[in-house]
């Protein structure tokens, strides 16, 4: 069945049960309460910083989206962009696309405006949601993608150049549209991360939706009683197709507007939250605040966390390991996925396999997996090469790009791009991208290798390995450090630990900086290219 009838199901079942909640700490006038003294005070769901709907709302204002661009002409297969912060309103719109039968195109919230308009001409967008965040950017390019669209302002003060959505939509009907959605209906287009050069357009069906929801269930035990916090943006897959967890349960979800240390525990404990979906740096900040005794656990109700579980990018086993001594009792999980995979979960250690941590872990509900080399074969266990997967949740094509699309799926299988080994136990470990892997004296080194050594050294804030040319050597391996908040380090420091590494591992360069990292988590390693080794990233896009 479409994604969409677990949300008409829900409504059914549970109408008056809360679903969503929205908080923006920033609008809390008292920020450091306490879960005791939250317990005496409970806020109005009224209150600015905390919105609610239940199931029955959401699926009203789906319904009112859908009729609204129904009366607008928009029909079944038509492209409707959403760009939006996240907020109580980005889920209702989502599926009242979906529900209208058209197709939704979450934008990145990081775009500049020139991006935009790429992004919505090349998914042939037809309808583009914004919200006040993006009035400049999106006024700046009004000549150009407000021909033939409709531009729908989500929020307070609609600029003169848009429509507001709330009154176009509030005299639309809350009944559910007359519209047949099926399995196999394209769903959505989600858009790559693009750190190569502009995000390629993928297009994913409703199986592949449900698919996701149905994993996400299976993977971490979810049920009803659970409560989600999602901290991510709703524009990428990995928010998304975590949360349809909860979609698949009929659970609640938190939406935090915030990633701060405090932020987070005290969304746990107010909302009772089960499990959290945390990116590397967040963890890594939390880690930090604790050990330095600035969060105490002690002042939050954290007992019902049950479940911690990382995605987006490789995790630091030292990371985990130094988690654990904080929260013994937590369930732990990482998911790998791809956008091109319709989100996370294609691979996942699962909760059970705690004395793997470091690996990515076995295919996931559903899915297929094998590690190739260039030719395409299947190289020996413990061999490396690349990772490739084959399941429900593969996407339809990149849009608008057969080439792209021939060149990443070949009978079935997704050519993912990064570099993996298998184990004699079936597990699989990430090791590097392929476009990532130094090749330095004959010797490929994989930059995630080293990366999940230095992350285990104690001053070591965050971490990443980039390959830097070298006359004699063509590329040597150089780490950008990033030191924990407080702490002083040497270069010194750094090589003598790294001793522990065989010779041709360790670094040559040491450069302590500021790691970047996009929306998700990934380091953003063409950034590091073009600062230190003088790799345009305008180079980048046009080989990407």
């Amino acid at each position: 069945m479409p994604i969409t009838d677990l949300l008409e199901r829900n409504s059914k079942l549970y109408g008056d049960d809360i679903c969503l909640v929205e908080i923006n700490p920033e609008l809390q006038e008292k920020p450091q309460v306490t879960w005791k003294e939250y317990e005496l005070i409970q806020p109005a769901a009224s209150a600015p910083y905390r919105r609610e709907i239940t199931w029955g709302v959401f699926d009203e204002k789906a319904n009112r989206v859908a009729n609204m661009l129904l009366g607008r002409g928009i029909r079944k297969g038509q492209k409707v962009a959403i760009l939006l912060m996240n907020c109580l309103e980005w889920l209702p719109i989502y599926f009242g696309v979906l529900k209208a039968g058209a197709v939704a195109v979450p934008l990145n919230f990081r775009y500049t405006a020139r991006e935009i308009d790429y992004c919505v001409k090349l998914a042939d967008a037809d309808v583009l949601f914004f919200g006040p965040e993006f009035i400049g950017r999106v006024e700046s390019i009004v000549p150009s993608v407000a021909q033939g669209r409709l531009l729908l302002f989500v929020g307070e003060s609609c600029p003169s150049f848009a429509q507001d959505y709330l009154s176009a939509a509030a005299n639309c009907s809350s009944a559910a549209p007359k519209v047949l959605v099926e399995d196999e209906d394209d769903a959505a287009i989600y858009y790559s991360s693009g750190t190569t050069g502009f995000p390629k357009a993928i297009l994913q069906k409703h199986s592949a939706l449900m698919q996701a929801a149905r994993m996400e269930a299976v993977h971490h035990e979810t049920v009803r009683e659970d409560v989600f916090l999602c901290i991510p943006p709703l524009y990428h897959t990995g928010a998304k197709m975590h949360w349809f967890g909860s979609l698949y349960t009929g659970g609640k979800a938190v939406l935090l507007k915030g990633s701060s240390p405090q932020a987070v525990f005290q969304a746990v404990s107010q909302e009772k939250c089960t499990i959290v979906w945390l990116l590397v740096p967040w963890a890594q900040d939390i880690l930090a605040a604790l050990d330095r005794g600035e969060l105490k656990r002690e002042d939050y109700q954290l007992a019902q966390w049950r479940l911690m579980h990382i995605g987006a990018q490789p995790v630091p086993p030292s990371l985990i390991k130094h988690w654990l001594t904080w929260f013994p009792h937590h369930k732990y999980d990482t998911n790998y996925g791809l956008s091109e995979s319709t989100g996370p979960g294609c691979v996942h250690l699962g909760m059970d396999n705690i004395h793997k941590v470091g690996a990515i872990g076995v295919p996931g509900c559903g899915w297929k997996c094998k590690i190739v080399d260039e030719e395409g074969n299947a190289v020996p266990q413990g061999g490396v090469g690349e990772l490739c997967v084959k399941g429900p949740g593969v996407m339809v094509c990149y849009y608008h790009d057969e080439k792209a699309t021939q060149e990443v799926l070949k009978d079935g299988w997704l050519h993912t791009g990064d570099m993996a080994m298998q184990d004699e136990d079936g597990f699989y470990f990430l090791v590097d991208r392929k476009k990532d892997v130094i090749i330095s004296g004959g010797e490929n080194l994989y930059p995630v290798q080293i990366e999940d050594f230095l992350a285990a050294y104690p001053k070591v804030h965050d971490v990443a390995v980039i390959g830097l040319p070298d006359k004699r050597l063509g590329e040597i391996a150089a780490a950008v450090i990033q030191i924990k908040e407080g702490m002083t380090c040497t270069e010194s420091e750094i090589n003598q630990f790294c001793m522990e590494l065989p010779r041709y591992k360790r670094p040559r360069r040491i450069i302590f900086a500021d790691v970047p990292r996009n929306p998700t988590g990934k380091i953003e390693k063409p950034k590091l290219r073009e600062r230190y080794c003088g790799v345009r990233l305008v180079e980048a896009q046009n080989k990407g």
